[in-house]
C-alpha cells in the first residue's frame, strides 16, 4: 500500500510525465487503469504538438525528477539487452548536475567521522568543492606532511532520500509487472533490486577505498596504469581521503597532442589495460568514462602513464565468466556460429532443450552483418550486446557482471577510436585472449592447475587412506548409502508420499463405507436402532474421508 508521502511523490512523477507528453505511462499504472479514458479528455491531447523524440523526453524526465532517478537511468543505460537502442543511447547522456552542499557542512561531517578537528588533520582544506555528484562531493586538502589529497564526503541525509525513492521505485516496478507480460519479462523488480544494491554500496566509502586498494595492488609496478593510494587512517564510511593525482584528461585530445603523447600507444594501452583487468585479475573498473581517466606525460625520459579515479563501481568475473567470454570471442572471430550455439547449450547458459541449429541461425542472422566490414571496424561491445540480445530470446539469464563488462567495453572502444580512429581492437585483444586460453587448456593448463592445487591435495592426503578403508568396509558390510539431493528427485519423493497418503485415506474411506453397507444389511428393525446409527456414522465418515482422498 502507498503511504501519503509516496502518493504525493507519485503524483509529482505523473505531473512531470504529463508535462513531457508521456501520458501513456501514467495511465499504464494499475492505479489509474480504470480511468484511462481520461487520457483522451485532457485538452493538451486534442491537438497535434511537435515533440522531441521519445528517448529524449524520457531522459529529461529523469533529470527533472532528481539525482536518484538520474543514477537509475545511468544503470538502465547498461541494460541494452532489454531497452530499445534509442532509449539506452539517450540515457548515456545523463549527467549528475547536483548543487553542492556547503563546505562548512562537509567539514563537520569530516570532524565527526575522524573524531578530530579538521586543522589537526590537514594544514589546508578547500571548502569550495572540486566536484559535486548525487552521492558525494570532493574537496581538495593538504596533509600536515605536505601531500596533496582529495577528500570525498557523502551528502548529509542522502540515505533517507534514497530509501524513500527506492521504496517508490519498488512499488512502480510492481505496478509495471502487473501491466503486461512483455514488461514482466523485463523483470523490472529485479532491475530495481540491482539498482538498490549498487546505490547502497556507493554510500559506503570504505567499500570504494577497498576497491581502489585492490586495483592498485593488481597493478603495482605497472608501467601503464597508476592507481592513487588511499589514506586508510583518515577513511571511514562517509569520508575517504585519497592521494590527489594530476594529469591531462583523456578526453582533451589537443592537450594530449601538445604534450607529445602518442595517441596510437594510448588507445592500444587502454584496451590492453582493460583486458588485463578482465582476464588476468578477474576484477575490473566498471566506470571507465573519459571523466575518470587521466594521462601523466613522461618526465626525464620516462614513459607516460594512464591514471584512473572513482572506484565506486567495480566488478569481478569468475573463471566460468572468463571462459564464456574467451570461447565466444574466439568463435566469433572465426565466424564459427555453431560452436557459439553449442557452447551455450552444453554449459547450461540456455535451457537444455534448446535446438542448437535454431540458436545458430539466430546468432548468424544477428551477427553476420557486423562482419560485413573490415575486422578493425567491428565493435567488441556491439558484438557482445547482440549475443546477449539473441541469447535472451532463448531464455538465457544475463548476469549483471557481464552487462557491466559490456558497457565498459563500449566505453573503452569509443574512447580508443576517438584517440586513434584506425585502432584495431581485435589485433590488440586477440593475443591476450589466446594467451589466457593457452594457460588454461592443454598441457600448460593441466600443469598450472596441478601447481595451484598441490597445497590443497597435500593438506587432504594424510586422511585419504583412512577414508578409502572406511569406504571399502562400508561396501563389504552393505552399509553404504547414497544421498540424492537433486530437486527433481525430492519433488518425486514428495509426490509419492502424497499418493501413498491419498491411497491410505481412500482405503480407510472405502472400508468405512463397506462397513456401513454391512451394518445396514444387518439392521432389520424398522426404527433406527444402535446398529443403524453406527451404520450412518460409518457411512458419513467414510464418504467424507473418501471425498478428501480424491480431492487432495
Amino acid at each position: 500500500m502507498l503511504n501519503p508521502g509516496q502518493i504525493v511523490r507519485l503524483l509529482y512523477i505523473q505531473r512531470v510525465l504529463i508535462r513531457y507528453g508521456l501520458d501513456e505511462i501514467v495511465f499504464s499504472f494499475n492505479l489509474f487503469r480504470r480511468v484511462r479514458f481520461l487520457q483522451y479528455l485532457l485538452p493538451w491531447n486534442w491537438i497535434n504538438r511537435s515533440r522531441a523524440p521519445r528517448a529524449e523526453r524520457l531522459r529529461r524526465v529523469l533529470e527533472e525528477l532528481g539525482p536518484i532517478y538520474v543514477k537509475f537511468g545511468q544503470l538502465l543505460s547498461t541494460r541494452r539487452d532489454m531497452l530499445p537502442d534509442d532509449v539506452a543511447l539517450e540515457f548515456t547522456k545523463l549527467q549528475d548536475n547536483v548543487t553542492p552542499f556547503p563546505g562548512e557542512v562537509a567539514k563537520k561531517i569530516i570532524e565527526v567521522s575522524l573524531n578530530k578537528k579538521i586543522e589537526n588533520v590537514f594544514q589546508g582544506f578547500d571548502e569550495h568543492p572540486l566536484a559535486s555528484a548525487s552521492i558525494a562531493q570532493v574537496h581538495t586538502a593538504t596533509l600536515k606532511d605536505g601531500r596533496e589529497m582529495i577528500v570525498k564526503v557523502v551528502r548529509p541525509g542522502i540515505e533517507k532520500n534514497i530509501r524513500r525513492d527506492l521504496g517508490l521505485m519498488h512499488i512502480i516496478a510492481g505496478m509495471a509487472e502487473g501491466y503486461s507480460g512483455q514488461i514482466q519479462r523485463l523483470k523490472p523488480t529485479d532491475v530495481v533490486k540491482e539498482f538498490e544494491r549498487t546505490l547502497l554500496d556507493e554510500l559506503d566509502l570504505m567499500r570504494e577505498a577497498a576497491n581502489a586498494s585492490q586495483l592498485r595492488r593488481n597493478f603495482a609496478g605497472s608501467d601503464l596504469l597508476y592507481v592513487p593510494q588511499v589514506e586508510w587512517q583518515y577513511t571511514g564510511r562517509n569520508v575517504m581521503v585519497m592521494e590527489r593525482i594530476t594529469g591531462i584528461p583523456v578526453g582533451d585530445i589537443q592537450a594530449l597532442r601538445n604534450a607529445g603523447i602518442d595517441l596510437k600507444w594510448l588507445a592500444e594501452s587502454g584496451v590492453e589495460i582493460f583486458f588485463t583487468q578482465v582476464f588476468r585479475d578477474s576484477y575490473f573498473h566498471a566506470d571507465m568514462h573519459p571523466g575518470n581517466i587521466f594521462v601523466k606525460p613522461g618526465e626525464g625520459g620516462t614513459a607516460p602513464r594512464i591514471m584512473v579515479v572513482d572506484f565506486g563501481i567495480m566488478s569481478s568475473l569468475s573463471e566460468f565468466d572468463k571462459r564464456y567470454l574467451a570461447d565466444n570471442f574466439l568463435a566469433f572471430l572465426n565466424k564459427d556460429y555453431q560452436k557459439v550455439a553449442e557452447l551455450h547449450v552444453q554449459s547450461g547458459w540456455v535451457p537444455a532443450g534448446t535446438r542448437v541449429d535454431e540458436f545458430e541461425f539466430a546468432i548468424r542472422t544477428v551477427c553476420e552483418p557486423l562482419f560485413d566490414r573490415p575486422i578493425g571496424e567491428i565493435s567488441f561491445g556491439t558484438l557482445l550486446l547482440r549475443l546477449f540480445q539473441t541469447a535472451r530470446r532463448f531464455n538465457m539469464e544475463i548476469m549483471p557482471q557481464l552487462l557491466l563488462l559490456q558497457k565498459t567495453l563500449v566505453n573503452i572502444e569509443g574512447l580508443g577510436r576517438d584517440l586513434y580512429p584506425e585502432l584495431n581492437i581485435w589485433n590488440t585483444a586477440r593475443p591476450l585472449l589466446e594467451r589466457w586460453m593457452g594457460e588454461r587448456v592443454g598441457i600448460r593448463g593441466l600443469i598450472r592447475g596441478a601447481r595451484e592445487n598441490i597445497p590443497y591435495w597435500l593438506d587432504r592426503l594424510p586422511g585419504f587412506p583412512t577414508k578409502v578403508i572406511d569406504l571399502v568396509e562400508r561396501l563389504s558390510d552393505g552399509r553404504l548409502q547414497f544421498e540424492w539431493k537433486q530437486d527433481e528427485l525430492e519433488k518425486i519423493r514428495q509426490e509419492l508420499d502424497e499418493n501413498n497418503r491419498r491411497n491410505i485415506l481412500a482405503i480407510i474411506g472405502a472400508t468405512l463405507l463397506i462397513g456401513c453397507f454391512i451394518l445396514m444389511g444387518l439392521s432389520t428393525a424398522p426404527e433406527v436402532d444402535n446398529t443403524g446409527i453406527l451404520a450412518w456414522v460409518l457411512g458419513i465418515s467414510g464418504g467424507i474421508i473418501l471425498f478428501f482422498s480424491l480431492h487432495r
